[in-house]
C-alpha cells in the first residue's frame, strides 16, 4: 500500500511521461516476439483502450442526460453563449482547415484489414449520419453509435426538465458516478500508454515519434492561431476595439495556470479573480465562468476534429468540404460536452469518426494516441479553453460599457465609476 500512495501521490502527467519512457525503451530492446513478457505488456495497452471502449458511449450518454435537465437560465447572457459556441465552431474550422493543409496518418493496428470506404459525396455522409440518428438508442450504446448515443441523450435530457429535482439529481449522480470511473481508468494510464507505446515502437522503430511530433505540432499550431488570430478577431467584432491587451492579459493571468493545472474547473477561481481585478460585473461572471469551464472548448473541437481527420487519412477516406463543415458543427456540439477530466475531450472523438463510417476499434486506437501526445496537447487544450472563457465574458461586457458611454481600456483594471466616486 506504501508503494501504491507514493505512486499516487506524483502527478498524473509525470506518471505517463514516466510509462511513456519506460515503453519506450522495452519497444527498443524488447522484441514484439509473442513471448510472454512482450504479450503482458502488449495487452497492458489492450486493456486500456478496451476500458475506455466500453465506458465512453455511457459517459457521453448520462453527461449530456444530466447536463441538458439540469441546465438552468440565467437571464441575459446571450452574447456571452453565443461567443462561446461561434468561437468553438471557428475552432473546429480551423482544424479541419489545417488537416487538409497538412494531411497527417497514423501507424494503427488493423487498419489495413478494415477496407475502409469512402463516403461517395455529402449525400452519403447526410444518409449516414440521419440513419445513425434515429438509431435504436440501446442498440446505439452497445455499438457505440455516438451519434444516436448523442441525439437520444438530448432528447431524453429535453424531456426530463419537466421532471423534480430528485430525479434529476439521480441523473447527475449517474453521471458523477461514470465520470469517476473514467478517473479511474485514466488514473491506469501510464500502465496503458506504456503497453500502447511499447507495441508502437517494436513494430514501428522510433521513427514512430516523428509521426506523434507532427500531430502535436498541428495541434498546438491551430490552438496558436485560435488564440492570437480568431478569438481575437471575435472579441474586435464585437467591441471594436483593439483586442490584444485584453488577449495578453488572460494568456498571462489565467492560460498559465491552467496549462499546468489541466482542468478549466480548477481554474475557476483562477478565471474569478481576474475578472474580478478587470472590474467586471460579478453578476455576469459568476455565471459565465463556471459555464465557460463546460460549454467554452475551442481547445477540444480542435483536438476532436484533428484526431478524427487523422483517422480518416489513416483510412484512405476523402473528406469533401461539405463533411468537413458537417464534422467541424459536429466536434463543436461534442466539445461542449466533454468530460471535466483530464483527457476528457479524447472520448469524443469516436463520435466524430463514427460521421466517416470509421470502426470503433480504430477510432479508439485513436484515443489511445491522444492519450500518448495528451502530455501537451491537453494541456495547451486547457490553457486555451480557460483563457477565453475570461476573455469574452469581457468582450461582453466592454460591449456594454461602450454603448453606454463608459470610458475603459482593453485588458486592464476597470474600476467602475460608482465604485470610484
Amino acid at each position: 500500500m506504501g508503494i501504491v500512495k507514493a505512486w499516487n501521490s506524483i502527478g498524473l502527467v509525470p506518471r505517463i511521461v514516466i510509462g511513456l519512457v519506460i515503453g519506450a525503451v522495452l519497444g527498443l530492446l524488447l522484441p514484439s516476439d509473442g513471448t510472454f513478457l512482450p504479450s503482458v505488456i502488449t495487452l497492458l495497452g489492450t486493456l486500456f483502450v478496451n476500458a475506455l471502449k466500453a465506458i465512453a458511449p455511457l459517459l457521453v450518454f448520462f453527461l449530456v442526460i444530466g447536463a441538458l435537465a439540469n441546465a438552468q437560465g440565467h437571464g441575459n447572457m446571450g452574447t456571452i453563449i453565443a461567443l462561446y459556441l461561434v468561437s468553438t465552431f471557428i475552432a473546429a474550422l480551423v482544424a479541419v482547415i489545417g488537416s487538409f493543409i497538412f494531411p497527417i496518418t497514423l501507424t494503427l493496428n488493423g487498419v489495413e484489414a478494415a477496407d475502409l470506404a469512402s463516403p461517395q459525396g455529402i449525400g452519403e455522409v447526410l444518409t449516414t449520419l440521419i440513419a445513425n440518428m434515429v438509431a435504436n438508442p440501446i442498440d446505439a450504446i452497445v455499438n457505440a453509435n455516438f451519434i444516436g448515443v448523442l441525439v437520444w441523450a438530448a432528447l431524453i435530457g429535453i424531456a426530463m426538465r419537466r421532471m423534480g429535482d430528485t430525479t434529476k439529481q439521480v441523473v447527475a449522480e449517474v453521471a458523477e458516478a461514470l465520470t469517476q470511473v473514467v478517473r479511474w481508468i485514466i488514473s491506469c494510464a501510464p500502465f496503458g500508454i506504456m503497453g500502447l507505446v511499447y507495441d508502437a515502437v517494436a513494430k514501428n522503430g522510433p521513427q514512430i515519434f516523428v509521426q506523434y511530433g507532427q500531430l502535436i505540432l498541428l495541434l498546438v499550431g491551430c490552438m496558436l492561431f485560435i488564440a492570437f488570430v480568431t478569438n481575437p478577431l471575435l472579441s474586435y467584432i464585437v467591441t471594436r476595439k483593439n483586442p490584444y491587451p485584453l488577449v495578453l492579459r488572460t494568456l498571462k493571468d489565467s492560460a498559465i495556470t491552467a496549462f499546468f493545472t489541466r482542468s478549466s474547473a480548477a481554474n475557476i477561481p483562477v478565471n474569478m479573480g481576474l475578472c474580478a481585478k478587470l472590474g467586471l460585473n460579478p453578476n455576469n461572471y459568476s455565471v459565465s465562468i463556471p459555464l465557460g469551464a463546460t460549454i467554452n472548448m475551442a481547445g477540444a473541437a480542435v483536438t476532436i476534429t484533428v484526431m478524427a481527420m487523422a483517422a480518416a487519412h489513416t483510412g484512405g477516406i476523402q473528406v469533401d468540404l461539405a463533411a468537413a463543415v458537417i464534422l467541424s458543427g459536429l466536434a463543436a456540439i461534442s466539445a461542449c460536452g466533454a468530460s471535466g477530466v483530464p483527457g476528457g475531450s479524447l472520448l469524443l472523438i469516436p463520435m466524430a469518426c463514427s460521421l466517416f463510417g470509421i470502426p470503433i476499434d480504430m477510432a479508439m486506437q485513436v484515443v489511445g494516441v491522444g492519450f500518448i501526445i495528451g502530455v501537451i496537447q491537453d494541456s495547451c487544450e486547457t490553457a486555451l479553453n480557460s483563457s477565453s472563457d475570461v476573455l469574452f465574458t469581457a468582450t461582453a461586457e466592454y460591449r456594454d460599457w461602450a454603448k453606454a458611454g463608459r470610458e475603459f481600456t482593453m485588458g486592464h483594471d476597470n474600476t467602475p465609476l460608482n465604485e470610484a466616486a
